[in-house]
């Protein structure tokens, strides 16, 4: 077994390596003048169970074509089998048509990945769990809520909590934390625009009164959702408010809009490198997910369950 990793998170590749007490098989990336791509591995990898480590966030498209280009290089050089480990998948949030004549992305980039080469696909917290069946190679998604949930319990424990869904299609990630909490109870914000050019009207679904609400999601971007369905649960009585996410896009100015809402913090893990305007705010907080993907790729390695990590 060797890793691999492109530029988009090294720190994370670092961190896996590290937990798996192997190094980061030598490979240079770099462009040429017209920003074109070039990989070139630096050590033989015939026969090799290669895992390549490449996060296809902002930019998303250079990302991308790192991992894409990567695949080909480790194909073409005679590695056994090749596991793309994609912490966060860019374009899943373009996984069905929402109008006419308008692409499913997230499909695309699946046979994209494929065709390159790789076979096999590892991701956390795909956006909608049907992208697994865009493959047709195996793919695991890994699930954030472990991590999160244990997070959770060791600075909430004592408090009243109550799992809240930010939008009705995040019910079930929602119900799978609290049930992890011991099954807390679960509230979830129903958003509403009755007329275009009016604002937006939330709903609490749910008691949130008295209780430390804890906001769940799979990605946070704009920041906008969740900063307003905590003023949403705060003006409904809830003591505090947490958001949990576990990939913190977090793209324009995100960051200060965070920084300056009710939210007593957000938590997210470092499936996405840290941009400077996120490290630097007060309140939010990173949870390494470098155990859970070395433990998985371990385990993808010497054939046994991966499933059994969220028994």
């Amino acid at each position: 077994m060797k890793l691999i990793a492109g530029n988009s998170n090294l720190p994370l590749a670092r961190a896996i390596a590290g937990y798996l007490e192997m190094p980061l098989t030598d490979a240079s990336v770099r462009r040429f003048a017209d920003d074109e791509i070039f990989i070139e591995i630096h050590e033989n990898v015939r026969g090799e169970d290669m895992f390549v480590i490449q996060p296809t966030n902002h930019p998303a498209n250079d990302n991308l074509m790192e991992l894409l280009i990567m695949i080909d290089a480790l194909r073409r050089a005679s590695a056994k089998r090749i596991t793309a480990v994609v912490p966060y998948f860019g374009y899943a949030r373009q996984d069905r048509k929402p109008g006419p004549r308008t692409p499913i992305s997230a499909k695309l980039v699946a046979n994209l990945i494929t065709q390159a080469g790789a076979d096999r696909v590892l991701c956390v917290d795909l956006h909608a769990g049907q992208i697994q069946g865009f493959f047709d190679i195996p793919t695991d998604n890994l699930y954030g809520a472990p991590v999160m949930s244990a997070d959770i319990l060791s600075r909430y424990g004592g408090q009243e909590l109550t799992v809240v869904s930010p939008d009705v299609g995040g019910v079930a990630r929602a119900r799978s934390l609290a049930k992890r909490l011991d099954n807390a109870p679960l509230a979830i914000v129903d958003k509403r625009r009755e007329k275009a050019g009016e604002s937006e009207v939330m709903n609490i679904i749910g008691d949130v009164a008295g209780k430390f609400c804890i906001l769940h999601d799979d990605m946070v971007d704009s920041g906008g959702t969740l900063c307003n369905a905590a003023e949403a649960l705060k003006a409904q009585g809830a003591t505090d408010v947490v958001a949990y996410c576990t990939h913190g896009v977090l793209s324009g100015n995100a960051a200060e809009r965070i920084t300056g809402s009710v939210l007593k913090e957000l938590v997210i893990t470092d499936s996405i490198m840290a941009t400077d305007e996120v490290s630097d705010a007060h309140n939010i907080r990173y949870l390494p997910i470098a155990p859970l993907l070395g433990e998985a790729i371990r385990r993808i390695a010497d054939e046994s369950s991966v499933s059994s990590l969220f028994d």
